[in-house]
């Protein structure tokens, strides 16, 4: 497949440059495709019997092997949630961490994160977002590590792998800005999470959460997809796997938009996307202070000259889609791998008006 036929698969990149991914990702024809056409198929012939159902069990069977690929780890060890923030709750109150603990996280994280790690009543340390800072705030009182794998802010991407090694805790990682963008190898991890309408180009709400053990999680927030079997008390035997975490039912149409979306990324996305990043980078370095250090993600993130409000919906107008980052005097380029030159220089032209 040549980039401009995967290109194609994205009507939206006919009209704009589209560049915020880091948000949600550009549909593919096909994900919408699919969607209508289960959409189609419920309003005809309705949403009951033996064979709708399994047609919907096969489907979430096939968006969790597609997930666990992504991820690099076995299906078995993936739940289907709706969310990363989905995700991040899920494994905080599974384990059961209270006042008495200690969290370490980073002053750059999403409240998709940190709202989890408020709720569970920890005292919340957040370090500098360098590795060196993140092990030297862990007491004997932490119990998570709970950090992204790159920053939704600017762009870095911490090393997730050394810090565990060295600290020895168990680490939740957000993988919204990872998964989909570049290599991801969860194995190595605890818990890790996805966003698939993000990089991954799905519907939303759809999601992911990678559990190494999922016998050593407790079940504090069961869905009915928990259980393989119960008892009128509410008493249950809970699913084999990470399949016990998932967070509810998804709708058919939003599953067979997820299967879709799972299939149009060629085999050369990651080295694309990295190139385009970089190339990215470099031509905004021209102009503007880049915050995002070099070789480290999909995001470039730089301080504009003008306000970042302001700046943001004037390319909005020329048909260039940018994030503002409130309150940091920070505008966020989303790099995927369908990025062409042509949207980088839509970008960098609208930087001179």
């Amino acid at each position: 497949m040549s980039v401009d036929e995967a290109r194609a698969q994205f009507p939206v990149l006919e009209r704009y440059a589209y560049l915020n991914a880091g948000t949600n990702g550009p549909l593919p024809r096909s994900a919408v495709e699919a969607l209508v056409a289960q959409a189609e198929r419920d309003l005809v012939e309705g949403r009951s019997g033996k064979a709708v159902f399994e047609g919907l069990l096969e489907l979430r069977a096939q968006a969790r092997r597609g997930l666990a690929s992504v991820l690099g780890v076995e299906p078995e060890l993936v739940a289907l949630v709706d969310s990363t923030s989905r995700g991040c709750s899920i494994v905080v109150s599974g384990l059961g961490i209270g006042p008495d603990d200690e969290i370490v996280t980073t002053d750059q994280e999403h409240f998709g994160l940190t709202a989890a790690l408020h709720a569970s009543g920890a005292r919340v340390v957040l370090a500098e977002a360098t590795e060196e800072a993140i092990a030297a705030a862990v007491t004997p009182r932490t119990k998570l590590l709970a950090l992204s794998h790159v920053l939704w802010t600017t762009g870095r991407r911490l090393d997730l792998e050394a810090l565990k090694a060295q600290t020895r805790l168990p680490l939740l990682a957000d993988g919204a800005q990872s998964a989909g963008a570049i290599p991801t190898d969860a194995g190595p991890y605890d818990f890790y999470t996805v966003s698939a309408q993000k990089w991954l180009c799905a519907p939303e709400p759809t999601g992911a959460l990678y559990v190494r053990d999922p016998e050593r999680l407790r079940i504090a927030t069961p869905s009915y997809l928990s259980q393989s079997s119960y008892e009128p008390t509410g008493a249950f035997t809970a699913k084999d796997g990470a399949a016990r975490f998932d967070s509810g039912w998804i709708g058919g149409p939003t599953l067979a938009g997820l299967v879709a979306a799972l299939d149009v990324h060629p085999p050369w996305r990651y080295e694309r996307a990295a190139q385009t990043a970089a190339r990215c980078r470099e031509l905004l370095a021209e102009r503007v202070e880049v915050v995002t250090p070099a070789a480290h993600s999909t995001l470039v993130s730089f301080r504009p000259e003008s306000d970042p409000t302001e700046l943001v919906e004037r390319l909005h107008a020329d048909g260039v889609i940018v994030r503002e980052l409130p309150g940091r005097n920070l505008v966020r380029a989303s790099c995927g791998w369908w990025t062409s030159d042509a949207d980088l220089a839509r970008l960098v032209d609208g930087l001179r008006v």
